[in-house]
């Protein structure tokens, strides 16, 4: 391999000659070789469109000439549009304010900008620090390149997934309105409900979460770009932070605004770790839906059965004919992984010492691989399983036929006592419920027939 020499303020560092980065990056590379978890990508277009905004204030305010904004705005488009993505190497586990990987970032924005000068002939060059990174800190950068992130991965991506498998679930639910079957609680049998009411839950689970995570994003509008090292905006001009805010919203098409207080707003990570809440609950609630459907469909025969899940693949390289519910295992190992998560991303936030939080990089890495998890896992139990559940009627129809908590339709006209003591009669003596009322006397036929339709049990009186 070949080499160039770079320097910074350290001296001199030996960097591989295809390699735009430079002396710090490299330093990074050999004094933090520490696991395989990377930067996120996402972080690093983030931070490629953070620094073309502030290009963009700083020829506003005066700070940078025209000519050498115009290279390190097209450097930060080519980030943006994936050309220069094998020059981001750093690892997560890495100073705490990411200070290093806004290093590796400014200088292959240095690098490719001035790669464009020297193509065009110009005089003047390009320095990572005094051009790329004017009116910058890691500390202002970092968080705010994370809530960029974060709105815009729960906006293109967790939210349409949520949507679909909101949409899939209320379409069944309408679909299986008519279809009465047992209800259970606390594993054992219940009175009867419909299997669209059953499905209506999930489908408000989906949608609920939506709802929070929508709101959640709100917070995550409030950005301390501008705050610089500790809040107090020093090096930056006045308006800076304002200017700067309306710039990013124009170039994502999100509102983004200055926090109200930059002191919070970098050494606190509150509004991460609430909004990761939202992403665990959201975890909990699809946990629930995913054993909920490989309880109803286990079996088939010789478990509960009462829906069939898609068959996607074998389910056993020595039981020939086994399905299992694979969809359902992927999505609740994913619900673990974020409850894992939030557990790192709560500790983490919790160590905003003095001013400045130095856990940046492992909440970062932790909150878009949640996100990412998420939408994926949402958008396979969709297509692959939910859209693909169907009633099985046989074995709906046989459980309601067994069950006896009808009987909790007797109690208006006999009273609890008298109920229980002809479920009773009837488990010992393994007869049919109305077997039982009938041989108990109290009560006739026809007031049986009348009193005891399973459908007329899912709804109010």
């Amino acid at each position: 391999m070949e080499y160039r020499v770079e320097k910074d303020s350290m001296g001199e560092m030996r960097v591989p000659a295809n390699k735009m980065w430079g002396a710090s990056t490299q330093r990074s590379i050999e004094n933090f070789k520490i696991g395989t978890e990377k930067i996120p990508d996402e972080m690093v277009k983030a931070f490629a469109i953070l620094k073309k905004a502030c290009t963009i204030v700083n020829v506003k305010q005066g700070l940078l000439d025209e000519s050498r904004a115009k290279v390190i705005i097209q450097a930060c488009e080519e980030i943006g549009q994936g050309k220069l993505d094998d020059n981001f190497p750093l690892a997560v586990w890495q100073t705490g304010s990411g200070t290093q990987f806004n290093s590796n970032v400014s200088e292959v924005i240095a690098f490719r900008a001035n790669q464009i000068l020297q193509a065009q002939g110009a005089d003047i060059s390009i320095h990572a620090n005094d051009h790329v990174n004017l009116s910058q800190s890691s500390n202002d950068l970092f968080p705010t390149a994370m809530h960029l992130v974060g709105i815009d991965m729960i906006s293109t991506q967790l939210l349409p997934a949520l949507q679909a498998l909101q949409a899939t679930f209320a379409g069944k639910a309408e679909e299986y309105t008519d279809i009465v079957k047992v209800g259970r609680t606390h594993l054992m049998d219940a009175i009867p409900l419909t299997l669209g009411q059953e499905v209506s839950a999930w489908a408000r689970m989906a949608e609920r979460n939506g709802e929070f995570l929508t709101t959640g994003l709100t917070y995550l509008r409030d950005i301390p770009l501008g705050g610089m090292v500790l809040g107090t905006g020093l090096t930056t001009r006045s308006g800076f932070a304002e200017m700067v805010a309306a710039e990013i919203s124009t170039l994502t098409g999100y509102s983004f605004r200055p926090a109200p207080n930059m002191f919070h707003s970098l050494t606190s990570k509150d509004e991460i770790a609430v909004v990761h809440g939202m992403l665990r609950t959201l975890a909990a609630d699809l946990m629930k839906i995913a054993n909920d459907v490989r309880l109803l469909a286990s079996g088939p025969r010789c478990g509960i059965g009462e829906i069939s899940v898609p068959v996607n693949e074998p389910g056993s390289v020595i039981q020939p004919g086994k399905v299992n519910p694979t969809q359902c295992e992927a999505l609740t190992m994913v619900a673990v992984q974020i409850f894992g998560n939030d557990v790192t991303i709560g500790f983490a936030a919790s160590q905003g010492i003095l001013q400045l939080n130095v856990y940046m990089p492992v909440i970062a890495y932790n909150f878009i691989q949640s996100i990412r998890l998420l939408a994926d896992a949402v958008r396979s139990f969709e297509a692959n399983c939910a859209a693909g559940i169907q009633p099985r009627m046989e074995r709906i129809n046989y459980f309601l036929s067994q069950t006896m908590m009808i009987s909790t339709a007797l109690v208006p006209l006999l009273g609890y006592d008298k109920s229980t003591q002809i479920i009773k009669n009837a488990m010992s003596k393994e007869i049919t419920l109305k077997e039982a009322a009938l041989a108990s006397g109290w009560i006739t036929e026809a007031e049986y027939n009348a009193h005891m339709d399973p459908r007329k049990m899912t709804s109010p009186s």
